[in-house]
């Protein structure tokens, strides 16, 4: 398999702030790689570097076997970006906003109408023909969003929080046509700040923090770095009673955000956890299997829920 992106000892700063600090990532040709971390942490400087809107001030960049610095127009005009704000013209119709891209791109006008009418049908939008983009809803805008950025057939697309402040459908619409793309051969370069969607979407998964990658690997690979294999969500008036329990039973014990999460070295039943745990006075217990967001706690160090975007 070869390497569509790589990025060696690279180095941001801001003045006196360093954002990246000898980052290294690579992200296969075909694959989905997805791109975690909190706020702050430089995933939107290595967006910016990626897609050359930043230069970087020291290591290497090598997209699409060219150095980023360097690209020929052949390589930069096959890599997509799709931001988290959608860049789409309010008072066009659908056709005429990928029209409007397809031109800047330099496609004839054969190859527009042709690409336009491709991406009409692909992405569902026939319905919406003469209708003003403003007026579609969120989910639909976003679709639009995505088709703009294949308009010139990306073999690399950078997506940014795709399905971002869209319902639960237009999210499970929008990973039905992101699978499509990868099974056309598309890599990706994700961000995220749902962790299901990085953990149904993502081949592989590159954990940030402090502006480095921390860990890297498939989602089996991150979810076997965790101390067990589910996890017991529990709710006492005495937390520290029920700590020195599982400690006692040999259960990993981390406390995060005033939850309790006790690591199994093997799935347990309900009855079985509040039996071991037995005269600690809990008053709620839930079980799972271990997910990327319980690696994500043990790996980066910070909760998910307040601080991933």
């Amino acid at each position: 398999m070869t390497t569509a992106l790589q990025m060696k000892g690279v180095h941001k700063w801001f003045g006196s702030h360093k954002v990246l600090d000898g980052f290294n990532l690579h992200v296969e040709t075909g694959e989905i790689l997805g791109l975690l971390g909190p706020n702050g942490c430089g995933k939107t400087t290595v967006l910016n570097i990626v897609c050359n809107l930043l230069s970087c001030d020291e290591g290497e960049v090598l997209l699409l076997g060219e150095p980023l610095n360097k690209l020929s127009f052949q390589v930069s005009s096959r890599v997509g970006f799709c931001t988290q704000r959608t860049a789409l013209y309010p008072d066009l119709l659908p056709a005429e906003n990928l029209l409007f891209f397809a031109r800047l791109y330099g496609l004839s006008e054969t190859q527009c109408t042709q690409r336009v009418a491709e991406l009409i049908s692909d992405f569902e939008l026939d319905a919406f023909a003469t209708t003003r983009v403003g007026q579609l809803s969120g989910g639909w805008q976003q679709r639009l969003h995505l088709a703009v950025s294949l308009v010139n057939q990306p073999l690399f697309l950078v997506l940014d929080e795709p399905t971002a402040a869209v319902d639960l459908q237009a999210r499970m619409d929008l990973w039905k046509l992101i699978d499509g793309l990868r099974e056309n051969g598309t890599t990706i370069l994700l961000t995220s700040h749902y962790l299901p969607e990085a953990e149904r979407l993502c081949s592989r998964v590159a954990l940030m923090r402090n502006g480095q990658v921390v860990a890297a690997g498939s989602v089996p690979e991150l979810l076997a770095r965790t101390p067990g294999q589910a996890v017991a969500k529990v709710q006492a008036t005495n937390k520290e009673a029920i700590m020195q329990r599982a400690i006692n039973l040999g259960w990993p014990v981390r406390h995060h955000a005033g939850e309790i999460r006790l690591f199994l070295p093997h799935p347990l039943s309900l009855r079985e956890i509040i039996d071991a745990l037995d005269g600690t006075n809990v008053s709620a217990v839930s079980v799972q299997p271990v997910t990327l967001e319980d690696a994500y706690l043990e790996l980066v160090g910070e909760d998910p829920s307040t601080v991933l975007g």
